[in-house]
């Protein structure tokens, strides 16, 4: 049914034929003039953000919902005479999609900067995938959807992996100290980032699902290092035992058609790079890596922000402790959560549309995230 027609109502719902469509609004071009009695259809895996006055009023679940409006129909019509014809009681209505939305990727576009205590300055490239969900969808549209009448995750995925790749660089230069301890730590890295991450995503009214690293890439000549100490570790830090081994990967080489003054070459090599190693401190021991990971929440049931205790997954306020469980704008200061017309936060007294500023570094003048402790281009503290 049209959603600009003067005698019918309006029946509104959407369906999602790319699969990739986050946010979708009724009426596609500009508000319109939503009827009394007018039904919204919501399937399952959706939520239905009702405005009208240009103020959000709910988010509607699952199920068939009667909009309530001035609009009647013929009448509203000819009493708006004085505007052309055109209702001023305006209506518009956001269907969010609510399912998770897997196998998204994110990774830096470029090297970013990690202090290494033993290494000094090195600039790594990293990238993995993750899987989120919108479970606030007033916050959602209020935040970054705006007025489009369609947002993809896309445009999602795209700032999303920006926000990953800075907390990244502030969880390594907080908790990493060097390179060589990384290999065994990326399930613990993926649940600690996560940790962080989701407290970023849920100003946005996204709850990240899962978040893998597929790999964090050092330079040629840092991997070396890595690589030479491995094969100490399994030589049962025995560096004579490494010396022949080298000399015996130097010998295979020269086997396998290169000339003996290139083998002798390569030799001489394989017995330096141990002293080298030894004479930079690069040996010692890896912590294992954890065992277990996170338990995924349940689809019905919800915890409240505040007190922690469980709650229903449509529940608009804590029973236990009367917390807004609704979002509709958060606080860019303090993260306070914000009525419809607010204008400052009760908080800390910040306007409400004000934006977070970018962290400037004060050793090099990159801008960085708000919300960042080290920079990513010279990789030292902002704050």
């Amino acid at each position: 049914m049209s959603t600009n027609n003067v005698i019918f109502l309006e029946v509104l719902e959407w369906l999602d034929q790319s699969g990739n469509e986050v946010c979708h609004r009724l009426p596609e071009k500009g508000s319109g003039e939503f009827k009394l009695g007018a039904q919204a259809i919501v399937r399952q895996n959706q939520a239905a953000v009702f405005y009208s006055q240009g103020v959000a009023c709910d988010a509607l679940g699952p199920g068939r919902h009667t909009i309530s409006t001035l609009n009647i129909p013929i009448l509203t019509k000819l009493l708006s005479l004085p505007w052309g014809f055109t209702s001023p009681i305006r209506a518009e209505i956001y269907f969010v999609n609510m399912k998770v939305f897997t196998s998204l990727k994110w990774g830096t576009r470029d090297p970013v900067a990690f202090r290494d205590k033993e290494l000094g300055l090195v600039r790594l490239r990293a990238h993995g995938i993750f899987n989120i969900q919108i479970n606030q969808p007033v916050l959602f549209v209020n935040s970054l959807v705006g007025t489009k009448p369609s947002f993809f995750i896309d445009e999602l995925e795209d700032y999303l992996s920006q926000v990953i790749v800075s907390r990244l660089n502030d969880y390594l230069g907080e908790q990493l100290d060097t390179l060589l301890d990384l290999p065994s730590q990326y399930t613990e890295f993926a649940e600690g980032l996560s940790r962080e991450l989701a407290r970023d995503f849920s100003n946005y009214g996204i709850a990240l699902k899962d978040l893998f690293i597929n790999a964090i890439t050092p330079p040629a000549e840092v991997q070396a290092a890595i690589d030479d100490r491995t094969r100490l570790e399994l030589l049962g830090g025995d560096l004579p035992d490494l010396v022949k081994m080298k000399a015996a990967m130097a010998l295979e080489k020269s086997a396998q058609g290169q000339s003996m003054a290139q083998g002798g070459i390569g030799m001489g090599l394989g017995l330096m790079v141990p002293g080298l190693l030894g004479s930079m401190g690069l040996f010692g021991s890896t912590n294992p890596p954890p065992n277990g990971g996170p338990t995924p929440p349940g689809k019905t049931t919800q915890k409240c922000p505040e007190c922690g205790a469980d709650i229903n997954g449509d529940a608009r306020f804590c029973p236990n402790c009367g917390h807004q469980i609704l979002v509709y704008r958060r606080c860019a200061k303090c993260g306070k959560n914000l009525t419809p017309k607010a204008s400052f936060c009760p908080s800390c007294g910040t306007p409400a549309g004000s934006e977070p500023l970018p962290q400037k570094c004060p050793h090099c003048g990159a801008e960085n995230l708000p919300q960042a402790s080290f920079c990513n281009q010279c990789g030292k503290p902002v704050r």
